[in-house]
C-alpha cells in the first residue's frame, strides 16, 4: 500500500492516464480493491463523510452575553445598591413604605432581559455543514474482490471502484475508468447551468479548472444520464465538497458595524461616566472636608451610572431590525440574522454569481444564422413570444428590424429541426411557461414556437421513427422522421406543406441532426439557400465558421442543424449515416440576462454600490452577460480561475479594485475574491445559490442566497435570501438598510442627548449644595426604558429621505459618533442640563417653604418630570435635522404622535396614581408646578427648532451630515 501514502488529496488525477490512478491506489479496473485490505485502508483515511468542529456551547454563548462592558457597570451598581439597601434595612433607615432592594432588583431584571436578548441572537444554530451532508449519497454500488455489492456511502475508501447510472448522487470524488454518454449535473458545485458531458479519455493539464475536469466526477454532484465505472480518489473532508466544509468551518464571524458601533459606544460611555464619577465624589469629599457625605456620593454615583447607560437601547435596536426585516418580507427578502437588516446599508460592493441571480437560469436563443443573415430573436424565459429582427450584416435594412419570417424561407426548416431534434416540452403551468427536459432544447423548441413552428403539431406531421442519440465522440444527435406528404411527379411541391416543400422533399423520410457546429458542417456537401438546395462551397464553408466564432466570442452556446432525406430507415451506427447532409444554419443560444437587472444594476451605481460577477462560468459568457447588465465595458478585464490560481493574496488584492469579472473559478477562488475586497476596505456581500458559493457567501458582510433555486446549504451559510431570486430585490434591501440605519442613529442621538442631561443634572446636585439625589434609580430606569424606549421605538419607523439611493454608502468603519452625531448629543444634553438644572434650583427653593399637605422633596419630582416631558419634545422635533416641525406632515409617522401622548399620560400616572407614586418615589404635584414643568420642557423643543433655523440662516445643511 505504498502508493497511498500521497495519493488522497496530493495527487492531480485529472492529470494522470487512468492505468496510473490505478496503479497509485493499487487497485484493479475489473476486481476493485480485496475486501481484507479495505478496512486497512479505512483507518488510514476515515469514513467517508464531513467532520464538524466544534462550536461554542450554549453556556459559554450565553456567559459571552455578561462581558458587555455596560452591562458590568449596571451588575456592579445593582451589587453596591444591593449593599446600600441591605445596609439601611440592617439599621432600620427606610422610609415607611419604601421597598428595600427594589432598585437592584429593577436593575438586575434589566441585565438579564439583554442578555437573553443577545443570546436568542446568536443562538441560530449553523446548519450549512449538515445541510452539505445531505448531498451525499447514502447508499453506493462498488466492486471488490470482483463482485458487485451495496455499501453505504460513509464505507467508501479511496481505490474503490464505483458504479454510476443515472439519477444517483455521486458519493465521493473520483477518475473515471470507463464511461457511456454520461452527463452530470454539476452546478451546485460549480455554478454552470448546464449538465457537464464526461469523457474518461482525456488527459488534461495539472491547472485545469474545477468546471473543466471532465474526466473527473465529483461528491455531491448528481448523474443526469448514462452511467459509468468510477475510480474512487477522494472520500471525506479531502473531496472537493468536503474543502467546502472546511473553508465554511474556517470563516470567522466577524462582528457587524452595527455590533461594532455598540461596543464602541458602551466603553465611550462606561468611561466617560466613571471619569465624571470620580470628579463628582472627589469633588464631595474636598467640599466636605471628609467622609461624612459619604453613603450620599455613592447613591449620586449609582444613579450617574444608570443614567448613562441606555438600557432601552439593545431592546429598541432589536424591534427596530425585527421590523426591518418585516419589511423587508414584503420586497421577498428574509433576513435570517437581524443585524443584516443594518448592516445591508453599509454595503459597497456586491459579488453576484451569474447563474440564476443576474440571468434566469433559462436558456433562452438569442441570435439564428442561416443563408448570410443574422437574425436576432426576442422574448424572455420560455414564453413562445417573440420576433425575428434582421440584425446587422444587411446593408438595405436597419438593425434589428423585425422581419415576417414566411419573407426568408431558409428559416422554417431551421426552426423544423429545432423543435423535432429534440426531446424537451414545453407546457404551461399555472400560467407560466416551463420547459420538461434539458434547459438547451428547450430553448429550441421555445424559439421554433416563436416561428410559428409548434412541436406539438410537427411531432404528428413528421413522426420520429428511428435516432441516432447524443455522443460526446460524435458531439451529434440524430433522429429520422416520416414524412406525411411526399412530393412526387404527380404531387408538385406546392401541394405539400410549404415547409416540407423548402426541405425539397421527394423522399418518406428525413433525418435531422444538431451538434457541434464545425464537426456537423465537416459532414455536410450542400446549403438551403432560399427556396433552393445548392452545392456547398469553401466560401460558405468559412463564412459559417466565421459567423459561428463570432457567436461564440459573445458567450452564446452555438448548436448547427442540417438534414438529410431518407429512403429508409437506417440501422447501424450514426456516424455511417450523417453524411452528405444538407446545413440549414446555426442557433446560438444563452442563459438570458434577467430584464429588469440592469436597472437594478444602474441603481447600484448611482447608491455608489459597485456590482461584480463572479462565476464558475465560461469566460466569454460571463464577459457577454456582465457588458450587456452594465457590470463592465467592453474591453474590461477579465480575471479567470486559472490566473486566480498562480496569484498571491497581495496580488490578487491589487486586481480587486479594477476586476468587475471573475470566469471559470473554484470555491476557493470565490472566498480569496471576498477577502481580497475586505483587505481593500470594501464591505462586501456576497449572492449565490450553489454549494461551491457557501464559504464566500459565509466571509462576505453579507451572505445573500437565493430561495427558488439556491440549495439548502447556500441558505444556511447566508445572512439573507432572496425568496424571488431577484437582484432588484438586493437593491430594495439595501435601502431598506440605509433607512434602518439612519433611524438607528436618529434614536441614538434622542435616547443618548436625554442621558448626557439626566447625568449632568445628577452630578450638578452635590456640587451645588442641594439635600439627596435629584433622581433615584428606579426613576432613571424608567426614563431610559419607557419614557425614552417609547418614543425611540416610534423613530424607528421613520419614512425614508429622498435621496437615501442617491449618495454612496456611509463608511461602515465610521464611529457612531461619526458625522456630528456626537457634537448633537453633548450639545443636546448640555441644553436639556441647562435647563433642567435652573428648573431644579427654583424648584428647590421654592418647596423649601413648608406647604401644608405637600412634601419638601416634591422638587426631585419636578426635575422627574420635566426631563421626562422635554423629551418628548425632542421626539417631536428630531424627526428632521433639517425641516422646521411646522412644515412636516405630523401624520406620516403617526407612531411619534401616539408615542408622546401615552408616554406623557404614562408619566403623569406615576405622580398622581397613589401605589405608582409610593413604587416610584414620587411626590404629589399642585397643577401650578406641573405647569412650570411642562413649561421648562418646551423649552428643549424651542432650542432644537431655533437651531434648525440657524443652521438654514448660515446656509449649511445640517451639524450631522
Amino acid at each position: 500500500m505504498s502508493g497511498n501514502s500521497d495519493s488522497q488529496g496530493l495527487a492531480v488525477w485529472h492529470n494522470l492516464e487512468v492505468d496510473q490512478a490505478l496503479n497509485l491506489l493499487n487497485s484493479n479496473a475489473y476486481s476493485g480493491l480485496k475486501v481484507e485490505e479495505v478496512p486497512q485502508i479505512q483507518q488510514k483515511y476515515g469514513d467517508n463523510e464531513l467532520k464538524e468542529n466544534n462550536g461554542r456551547s450554549s453556556w459559554e454563548i450565553l456567559l459571552d452575553q455578561f462581558k458587555n462592558i455596560m452591562l458590568l457597570m449596571l451588575i456592579a451598581v445593582a451589587v453596591i445598591s444591593a449593599f446600600l439597601d441591605f445596609m439601611a434595612w440592617r439599621v432600620g433607615d427606610l422610609t415607611p413604605g419604601e421597598v428595600p432592594f427594589k432598585d437592584p432588583i429593577a436593575i438586575m431584571a434589566i441585565v438579564i432581559l439583554n442578555g437573553i436578548l443577545g443570546y436568542l441572537q446568536e443562538t441560530r444554530a449553523e446548519k450549512a455543514l449538515a445541510a452539505l451532508k445531505k448531498l451525499t449519497s447514502p447508499r453506493v454500488r462498488v466492486i471488490r474482490s470482483g463482485k458487485h455489492i451495496e455499501i453505504a456511502a460513509k464505507e467508501l475508501v479511496p481505490g474503490d471502484i464505483m458504479l454510476l447510472e443515472a439519477g444517483m448522487h455521486i458519493a465521493a470524488d473520483g477518475r473515471l475508468i470507463e464511461q457511456f454518454n454520461l452527463q452530470v449535473r454539476e452546478s451546485a458545485l460549480t455554478g454552470e447551468a448546464e449538465s457537464v458531458t464526461k469523457q474518461a479519455d482525456l488527459i488534461l493539464p495539472a491547472d485545469t479548472s474545477l468546471g473543466d475536469r471532465l474526466n473527473l466526477v465529483f461528491q455531491g454532484t448528481q448523474v443526469v444520464q448514462g452511467r459509468a465505472k468510477v475510480l474512487v480518489t477522494n472520500t471525506g473532508m479531502a473531496t472537493e465538497l468536503g474543502k467546502i466544509a472546511a473553508m465554511l468551518q474556517s470563516v470567522d464571524n466577524e462582528p457587524t458595524p452595527l455590533q461594532q458601533r455598540m461596543t464602541q459606544l458602551g466603553n465611550v460611555l462606561v468611561t466617560g461616566s466613571l471619569i465624571l464619577v470620580g470628579f463628582v465624589v472627589l469633588g464631595g469629599i474636598i467640599q466636605a472636608r471628609g467622609l461624612e457625605n459619604i453613603r450620599e456620593l455613592l447613591e449620586i454615583s449609582l444613579s450617574m451610572a444608570v443614567a448613562v447607560v441606555p438600557e432601552g437601547l439593545p431592546a429598541v435596536i432589536t424591534v427596530t431590525l425585527a421590523l426591518g426585516t418585516q419589511r423587508m418580507v414584503r420586497h421577498h427578502a428574509l433576513i435570517r440574522k437581524l443585524p443584516a437588516v443594518e448592516t445591508l446599508g453599509s454595503v459597497t460592493t456586491i459579488c453576484s454569481d451569474k447563474t440564476g441571480t443576474l440571468t434566469q437560469n433559462k436558456m433562452v436563443v438569442q441570435s439564428v444564422y442561416t443563408n448570410k443573415n443574422v437574425f436576432r430573436v426576442t422574448g424572455e424565459g420560455y414564453t413562445p413570444i417573440g420576433d425575428f429582427q434582421l440584425n446587422f450584416g444587411c446593408a438595405q435594412f436597419k438593425d434589428n428590424q423585425t422581419i415576417f419570417v414566411e419573407d426568408y424561407p431558409e428559416i422554417s426548416p431551421l426552426m423544423v429541426a429545432c423543435a423535432v431534434c429534440n426531446d424537451a416540452v414545453l407546457q404551461k403551468e399555472k400560467g407560466e411557461w416551463a420547459i420538461l427536459g434539458d434547459p438547451t432544447e428547450g430553448a429550441l423548441v421555445t424559439v421554433a414556437a416563436k416561428a410559428g413552428i409548434e412541436k406539438d403539431q410537427w411531432y404528428s406531421k413528421l413522426p420520429r421513427v428511428g435516432e441516432f442519440p447524443f455522443d460526446s465522440e460524435r458531439k451529434r444527435m440524430s433522429v429520422i422522421c416520416q414524412v406525411e406528404e411526399v412530393a412526387t411527379s404527380e404531387t408538385s411541391l406546392t401541394a405539400v406543406d410549404p415547409v416540407i416543400a423548402n426541405l425539397m422533399v421527394s423522399q418518406p423520410y428525413l433525418m435531422f441532426t444538431k451538434g457541434s457546429p464545425e464537426l456537423t458542417l465537416a459532414h455536410c456537401t450542400q446549403i438551403i439557400l432560399g427556396n433552393n438546395c445548392e452545392p456547398l462551397t469553401d466560401n460558405q464553408r468559412a463564412e459559417i465558421l466565421a459567423e459561428n466564432d463570432r457567436m461564440a466570442s459573445q458567450g452564446l452556446r452555438v448548436l448547427g442543424f442540417a438534414y438529410k432525406p431518407l429512403l429508409e430507415v437506417p440501422e447501424g451506427q450514426g456516424e455511417e449515416h450523417e453524411v452528405n447532409l444538407i446545413w440549414l444554419g446555426l442557433v446560438g443560444m444563452l442563459d438570458a440576462p434577467r430584464p429588469e437587472v440592469r436597472a437594478a444594476v444602474q441603481e447600484c451605481r448611482n447608491a455608489g454600490i459597485r456590482p461584480v460577477m463572479i462565476t464558475g462560468d465560461h469566460q466569454l459568457t460571463a464577459q457577454a452577460i456582465a457588458i450587456d447588465l452594465g457590470i463592465a465595458q467592453t474591453g474590461d478585464p477579465v480575471l479567470t480561475g486559472q490566473q486566480l490560481q498562480h496569484m498571491t493574496d497581495q496580488e490578487l488584492a491589487a486586481q480587486v479594485d479594477i476586476v468587475n469579472i471573475y470566469a471559470r473559478v473554484a470555491p476557493e477562488h470565490k472566498l480569496r475574491i471576498v477577502q481580497g475586497l475586505q483587505r481593500r476596505g470594501k464591505f462586501v456581500a456576497m449572492t449565490g445559490d450553489g454549494v461551491n458559493d457557501a464559504p464566500a457567501l459565509k466571509q462576505a458582510d453579507i451572505g445573500i442566497a437565493m430561495g427558488i433555486t439556491g440549495t439548502d446549504v447556500s441558505k444556511e451559510a447566508s445572512d439573507m435570501v432572496l425568496l424571488d431570486d431577484n437582484f432588484t430585490t438586493i437593491v430594495a434591501a439595501t435601502k431598506e438598510g440605509r433607512v434602518v440605519y439612519t433611524n438607528i442613529r436618529r434614536f441614538i442621538k434622542y435616547i443618548l442627548g436625554s442621558n448626557v442631561g439626566e447625568v449632568l443634572t445628577i452630578a450638578s446636585a452635590p456640587l451645588l449644595g442641594l439635600g439627596g439625589v435629584p433622581l433615584t434609580p428606579l426613576q432613571i430606569l424608567w426614563m431610559n426604558l419607557v419614557t425614552d424606549g417609547l418614543p425611540a421605538l416610534a423613530l424607528a419607523v421613520e419614512p425614508p429621505e429622498a435621496d437615501v439611493m442617491k449618495r454612496p454608502p456611509f463608511s461602515p468603519r465610521e464611529s457612531i459618533f461619526a458625522r456630528g452625531l456626537g457634537s448633537y448629543i453633548i450639545r443636546t444634553g448640555i441644553i436639556f442640563a441647562v435647563i433642567t438644572i435652573i428648573l431644579m434650583l427654583w424648584a428647590y427653593n421654592h418647596c423649601q417653604t413648608l406647604v401644608p399637605g405637600l412634601d419638601p422633596k416634591r422638587w426631585q419630582t419636578m426635575v422627574f418630570t420635566s426631563l421626562c416631558v422635554a423629551q418628548m419634545g425632542h421626539a417631536i422635533a428630531i424627526r428632521s435635522h433639517q425641516k422646521l416641525t411646522i412644515e412636516m406632515n405630523p401624520f406620516s409617522n403617526m407612531f411619534v404622535l401616539i408615542a408622546v401622548v401615552v408616554t406623557t399620560i404614562l408619566q403623569l400616572l406615576l405622580i398622581y396614581l397613589s401605589p405608582l407614586r409610593a413604587f416610584f418615589g414620587t411626590h404629589w404635584l399642585p397643577p401650578t408646578e406641573l405647569a412650570i414643568c411642562f413649561g421648562f420642557s418646551a423649552l428643549m423643543f424651542v432650542w432644537i427648532e431655533l437651531e434648525k433655523l440657524f443652521l438654514r440662516l448660515t446656509g449649511r445643511s445640517s451639524f450631522d451630515a
